[in-house]
């Protein structure tokens, strides 16, 4: 199991250690440690919009692989944003549902996906092979 502090992280692959303490003077910093991966908002999304087994969020992102979208839903149930539920049951079921403070995240998302709709003339050239 991965264990988190202030100064060090041991992630779930035991392959990497945080070197440097997370900077918790400014709110942004926490904002971003806390998103920080590739695949976290749009789990974050899926789950408010009703996916919430890890089989179904894995169909709905089929290019993230199963041990980085399973260590990023370790890292969000961690950080307080996501809540995890096993079901003694064969086979194992597992449900993942927003906490109070992933709800407050919500708001946020869907204004930067409207930011990124509303620049997308500029910006989708920018992401376009030549």
């Amino acid at each position: 199991m991965a264990k988190f502090s202030r100064t060090k992280k041991l992630y779930l692959c035991g392959m990497y250690e945080r070197k440097l303490p997370v900077e918790t003077e400014c709110g942004l910093h926490l904002f971003m440690e806390v998103l920080n991966g590739k695949w976290k908002i749009k789990l974050i999304w899926c789950i408010h919009c009703g996916i919430n087994r890890p089989g179904e969020l894995r169909r709905k992102i089929p290019k993230a692989s199963r041990r980085l979208l399973d260590t990023q839903l370790t890292q969000l149930v961690e950080h307080g944003i996501l809540s995890k539920t096993s079901f003694d049951q064969k086979p194992l079921k597992v449900e993942y549902k927003l906490t109070r403070l992933g709800e407050s995240l919500i708001p946020v998302i869907e204004s930067t996906a409207k930011w990124g709709e509303a620049n997308r003339s500029i910006l989708e050239p920018l992401f376009s092979p030549v």
